[in-house]
């Protein structure tokens, strides 16, 4: 079978935990186009964002480089401590580093802002959040046959880190 689908036709996942949940300013929906397609070194997402909000957090990824078309309206992308406009056929870099490659797209018109976001899939990776001071380590690790686990994911912000002895005898 042809590894083939078309946008138009994606339909969008339902609403999980973290989209009930999120703040007042971020609505978006979103479709995992890679892995209906069965893409396994890159991953690819449909994304559209409500009219004035954001569909995630300021981030940056340490280990995941992130591209970004704009299929559709316009808006501002934040780049580390700079916002840059944004609009049909723009192509978005973000390579992974640190706060300097912070990203966050917002959409700043009266209609949805879709976009295709492509991403490398290494595992775990670790995702700061430089406005609120989190981290996100996650992926799916390797279980002890080869095979691979059940997602993994933790949050937390680094002044709570347990010391290497903690609890241990």
């Amino acid at each position: 079978m042809p590894k083939i689908l078309n946008l138009a036709d994606a339909g969008f996942d339902p609403e999980d935990d973290l989209d009930r949940a999120a703040p007042e300013g971020y609505a978006a929906r979103f479709a995992a186009v890679g892995e209906r397609l069965g893409a396994r070194m890159l991953g690819y997402s449909l994304i559209e964002i409500e009219a004035g909000c954001r569909a995630s957090p300021l981030h940056n990824h340490r280990c995941n480089e992130e591209m970004f078309l704009i299929l559709e309206g316009e808006g501002t992308v934040r780049i580390g401590v700079e916002r840059y406009p944004i609009r049909t056929g723009d192509v978005i870099a973000c390579p992974p580093g640190g706060p300097e490659t912070a990203h966050q797209i917002e959409n700043t018109s009266g209609k949805p802002l879709r976009y295709l976001a492509v991403s490398t899939m290494v595992e775990p990776d670790v995702i700061d959040y430089p406005d609120s001071g989190k981290f996100l380590v996650k992926g799916r690790l390797p279980a002890g046959d080869g095979s691979r686990s059940e997602p993994f994911r933790f949050i937390g912000r680094q002044d709570t880190s347990l010391g290497y002895w903690d609890a241990e005898k």
